[in-house]
């Protein structure tokens, strides 16, 4: 059984007079202890799947299981307790509460209904802290880390409900190249060296090429589900080709024939 199975996903915004098809009959498998990347322009729909398969947005219709457990059916804090359980979330802002310090902010998910004391709480955090290489900035607020530093804050964050996978966002985004390397680094050291499924939305192609296996949406369907990063940039380049070509066309049907040219 694999860890996600997603069948005929369909997420449909009403917009009053216009309804939006974000996701378009989606179907995807996600193996536990895989690396995955999401692509797409924007507008594809990459977002909504990940918002999806993140149980923070519900379908409109379609079936949606995360460990065996059907997700489209669920009530908003069912969700929320299979959130918790199974998934830590990265995002490109880091989100961290700037007048507590990094021990703080990781330890603050153990907060909510995980039952386990003070002391735990921060044994847990210390642990998270150190696997991510900042067991000497426990003390820190986010004001006095680097952008890689609080990023890293938050990945330990992440990974202090021990979730079985990591979503990240544009994990990179706010980060210069160097430092959004050493992030990447540290989400393929998760993924080999602890098990942990890691699914990236991005648009940073030296991001994405990292991943074991890239799935490119286009206007909310999978257009291409492969391991061949070279085989996803061409799925996600055709469309402006075609668009290419079609704008040539079109600017060689409006030129005058030769029997139409204007006398000189």
């Amino acid at each position: 059984m694999a860890l996600i199975e997603v069948r005929d996903l369909w997420k449909i915004y009403d917009l009053g007079e216009v309804q939006v098809e974000a996701l378009r009959g989606t179907n995807l498998n996600i193996e536990e202890g895989e690396y995955l990347a999401l692509i797409g322009q924007s507008g594809s729909g990459k977002s909504t799947l990940m918002n999806t398969l993140g149980c923070l947005d519900r379908p409109t219709r379609g079936s949606y299981r995360l460990a065996g457990e059907e997700v489209v059916t669920m009530t908003r804090d069912q969700r929320a307790a299979i959130r918790n359980d199974h998934i830590g979330f990265v995002f490109q802002n880091f989100n961290l509460l700037a007048r507590t310090s990094a021990l703080e902010n990781v330890e603050l998910p153990l907060l909510y209904g995980s039952g386990i004391s003070g002391r735990q709480r921060q044994r847990r955090a210390v642990e998270k802290l150190e696997l991510v290489g900042l067991g000497d900035r426990m003390d820190h607020h986010p004001g006095q880390l680097s952008g890689g530093q609080q990023q890293r804050v938050a990945i330990a964050r992440s990974l202090v409900n021990n979730p079985s996978m990591l979503m990240a966002d544009e994990p990179t985004g706010n980060l210069d190249t160097r430092t959004g390397r050493e992030v990447i680094e540290l989400f393929q050291k998760l993924n080999e060296e602890n098990g942990i499924t890691v699914i990236l939305v991005t648009h940073d192609q030296a991001v994405a090429r990292n991943a074991h296996r890239t799935v490119v949406l286009r206007d909310g369907e999978i257009v291409t589900d492969t391991p061949d990063f070279r085989v996803a940039l061409q799925a996600l380049h055709s469309e402006d080709g075609e668009q290419s070509e079609n704008e040539q066309q079109s600017e060689q049907d409006d030129e005058p024939a030769d029997d139409e040219q204007p006398a000189s």
